[in-house]
């Protein structure tokens, strides 16, 4: 309703630039809270249907917490909020699934955002306790918050689906009352527990405890993302495999803001011939749709990987797809893609992933 009801608002004052970039905005916070719920509904949707699984990479627990805080420290600047955070631990790097762990903590301080009031504070703790299991160790983070708190009386439903103790209508606070039922599947997957103190009016505690596997002295080798400069993206070529005119659209702006040049074929199957009538490297890389006619990008993929051309075969093709989850990207690598971006397109992400392939 938002959406819909501002849009026709712009269109009405497209001259009045205040106003212009108001519905803008609300426009942005419409669409992300839409974004938000879809993504919700359809985590929730894969948890039951048993489709998770747990993908361990090698974490640096503090700078995992370094960033939970630059994502959420200046939104409680703004809101006067106080946010302070430390880490306790003696094996700093260890093996989990952050993307998973990411979720977990980003639903509860979001929550601790959302349900604290200005003046107040809200405190994230990891510390390292001792395990039973050799060589690893039970990472406990504790999220307490000074906001509104729960009643006794909700505290046993907190994680029920749907259930909140007050509906937006009473608080004007968005949510689906799908968070915390993901947060306690995904703490379980993940092997761990949860538990949650909250007093009316004095705020809430949450203490999740996950067993982690210490890392190996051979894989403690910092990655570090490539810096680039756009000057590098200039005259750079880009086949687009995208059937919608509207996400080609997007990403042809997108990507001609920044001095790559954008050619675009409308299936996999007009991506593959138009690699095949090219010469080799007058393409830098393929951003490929996967979900097209006649050819998806799967299926362009692996006919690409065949070419006898193997300068042509070895070109780095990268998934821009809805299809975001965890199966979905390793799909990509199976059918022989170099990495996987998600739809919406998050444009620093994109950046990021078009100089490191240009720097490998």
């Amino acid at each position: 309703n938002a959406i819909i009801g501002f849009k026709d608002l712009l269109e009405k004052h497209q001259e009045e630039p205040q106003k212009r970039a108001d519905y803008l905005r609300k426009i942005g916070d419409a669409s992300n809270l839409l974004l938000s719920i879809i993504n919700n509904v359809l985590e929730m949707a894969r948890i039951e249907s048993g489709m998770l699984e747990v993908e361990e990479t090698l974490l640096s627990s503090e700078k995992f917490v370094e960033s939970l805080k630059d994502i959420f420290e200046e939104m409680m600047e703004q809101k006067k909020i106080t946010f302070l955070h430390s880490v306790e631990v003696k094996h700093n790097m260890i093996y989990c699934d952050t993307i998973k762990l990411r979720e977990i903590y980003a639903n509860i301080l979001s929550n601790a955002y959302k349900y604290t009031n200005p003046g107040g504070s809200v405190i994230l703790r990891l510390k390292e306790l001792e395990c039973e299991k050799p060589g690893w160790g039970i990472y406990q983070t504790t999220i307490t918050d000074t906001g509104i708190g729960m009643s006794e009386e909700f505290l046993p439903h907190i994680f029920e689906e749907f259930a909140r103790e007050k509906t937006t209508t009473d608080t004007k606070i968005e949510g689906t009352g799908l968070g915390m039922p993901i947060v306690k599947h995904l703490v379980e997957i993940l092997d761990g527990t949860i538990e949650v103190k909250s007093k009316k009016g004095v705020g809430t505690t949450f203490k999740i405890s996950i067993p982690h596997r210490f890392a190996n002295t051979v894989d403690m080798v910092e990655m570090k993302g490539v810096e680039y400069d756009i000057n590098d993206f200039n005259g750079k070529r880009i086949l687009l495999a995208e059937d919608n005119d509207l996400n080609a659209e997007i990403t042809i702006e997108l990507l001609s803001e920044v001095g790559f040049v954008v050619d675009r074929a409308v299936d996999g199957e007009k991506c593959v011939e138009m690699i095949k009538k090219s010469e080799a490297g007058y393409y830098n890389l393929i951003l490929m749709d996967v979900q097209m006619p006649n050819m998806n990008g799967y299926e362009a993929t692996k006919m690409i990987r065949k070419l006898e051309d193997e300068d042509k075969a070895d070109i780095h093709i990268f998934a821009v797809t809805a299809n975001a989850f965890e199966e979905d990207k390793k799909a990509a690598i199976d059918a022989g893609m170099n990495g996987h971006l998600a739809k919406p397109i998050d444009k620093k992400a994109l950046m990021r992933t078009l100089a490191q392939s240009l720097h490998m």
